[in-house]
């Protein structure tokens, strides 16, 4: 069983405005990225006992905007094997509204929220209601915490730091700390540790080798290996490179004195049943 907690759905490009591609383009050293999401090339790149949390994302600051609805219909068509997450941004007027529309009556089953992207401080008093609301009801939040490609959006919003005084507000919040917070892994793996229903996921970290070896050591010698699900970012990556990423982590070590990440902990992340961890 794999439970890929981090994969998108939307239509590429309406969903997005011309200045969010452009900038896109950075994350494949200039190239336009395709970014086109199809159930069947996901499933071709995957095992077949993968279920799969899909969401769009709403941010108006950066130029992203996907209707729950695109996501609700998404996962109408593989119920057995996706879970819908709605999205809200607290910048636009009647987000709330959106909130209980998606999931009182779209049925979606957890919530993605993108702080710096919409431009919003997660832990501020505005979005009290939110979190009210989220743990009142038992959804989870998916947070993208890390850096960016897109200029407009402010990394001050980002830092894993603000869902500290969230979590102590809110302790039986789940949460998901996306991008295991890199480049701030630290601040990530101190407050994935300090709260009990607090994680991260490791999706679109592969590619950068040694930089997700440092962070998986981080989170090694802290001993939160039980605090990390497994990810993708489809369809910036998908289920297979990123399994054999994280395995070929400590080929490139060979010849060195550097400490070996735990095999077997690499191995029961993969595996980890992260629904349960949710209450999905």
């Amino acid at each position: 069983m794999i439970i890929d907690v981090h994969s998108h759905v939307w239509e590429y490009p309406t969903h997005f405005d011309d200045i969010f591609r452009q900038q896109a383009a950075r994350a494949r050293g200039g190239d336009e990225v395709d970014l086109t999401v199809r159930f069947e090339d996901y499933q071709a790149t995957a095992p077949d006992d993968v279920t799969t949390i899909v969401f769009g994302g709403k941010a108006r600051r950066s130029g992203l905007w996907v209707d729950d609805e695109t996501v609700a219909n998404y996962v109408a068509k593989h119920p057995d094997r996706l879970i819908g997450f709605l999205s809200v941004d607290p910048t636009q007027s009647g987000w709330m509204d959106e909130l209980r529309h998606g999931h009182q009556t779209l049925g979606l089953r957890g919530v993605k929220l993108m702080p710096m992207y919409s431009g919003f401080a997660p832990d501020s008093e505005a979005l009290e209601p939110f979190w009210q609301y989220t743990s009142k009801h038992g959804l989870p939040v998916l947070l993208h915490t890390g850096t960016t490609f897109i200029a407009q959006a402010p990394l001050e919003f980002t830092l894993p730091r603000l869902l500290d005084r969230v979590a102590m507000r809110f302790p039986e919040q789940r949460m998901i700390l996306a991008h295991l917070g890199h480049p701030y892994e630290g601040e990530c793996v101190a407050v994935i540790r300090k709260h009990q229903h607090v994680y991260a996921d490791i999706s679109a970290l592969y590619y950068r080798p040694f930089q997700l070896y440092q962070s998986l050591m981080l989170v090694q010698e802290y001993g939160v290996w039980d605090k990390l699900m497994f990810g993708t970012d489809y369809p910036f990556t998908n289920v297979n490179d990123s399994i054999a990423g994280l395995c070929n982590l400590n080929s490139m070590l060979e010849g060195t004195a550097l400490p070996r990440l735990n095999e077997k902990c690499l191995h029961d992340m993969i595996h980890r049943d992260s629904l349960k961890r949710l209450n999905l």
